[in-house]
């Protein structure tokens, strides 16, 4: 019973194995053993241990070695869009856009933090004529209108890529 049941167990083991030397030797209770490791066997088994190649199992499959993902070996849904321009072109049209926003997001805050702290050291003064006021909030709406025209434009240019990504059937995340 020890015997079929080893068998069994061996078989199922077995069906997972590729293509390999078995290792088979009976010990001194007459108990079949399999291994496709020579060390796991006793050495004072080792001189009667009988060897078999395995074959292939039908629809065993190893699985690929691990390997990093680079823009190689990356399968993508899509590579291009209809006019052969990849995600790299795309990248390349939005990026400056991009950058001018954040820019001039990031100058029109300035201003106004420069404007609110002028406006608070002004005010702390006392005595500040209207006039002086004056000169610098249009000095500040100069600058304020520079930096919104600076982002309206950016946008609209992001808009447009955007409309004609989607006309050239480009993917989407390479916009991001």
């Amino acid at each position: 019973m020890k015997e079929i049941f080893s068998i069994l167990v061996i078989l199922f083991f077995a069906s997972s194995l590729q293509a390999g030397t078995i290792y088979k030797w009976v010990d001194k209770e007459g108990v079949l053993h399999f291994t496709d490791d020579l060390t796991q066997v006793p050495p004072s088994y080792r001189e009667q241990v009988e060897t078999e190649e395995s074959k292939d199992v039908k629809g065993a499959v190893t699985p690929p070695a691990p390997q990093a993902i680079t823009r190689e070996n990356r399968e993508e849904e899509t590579t291009a869009d209809i006019y052969g321009r990849d995600e790299d072109w795309w990248r390349d049209q939005v990026r400056p856009w991009k950058e001018r926003l954040r820019e001039a997001n990031e100058n029109l805050d300035r201003v106004t933090k420069e404007f609110a702290e002028k406006t608070e050291e002004m005010g702390r003064k006392g005595l500040v004529s209207r006039a002086r006021y004056q000169a610098e909030a249009n000095k500040y709406n100069e600058e304020k209108m520079k930096y919104e025209a600076q982002i309206t434009e950016a946008n609209e240019m992001l808009g447009k890529l955007s409309k004609e990504a989607a006309a050239s059937k480009a993917n989407p995340e390479w916009l991001k």
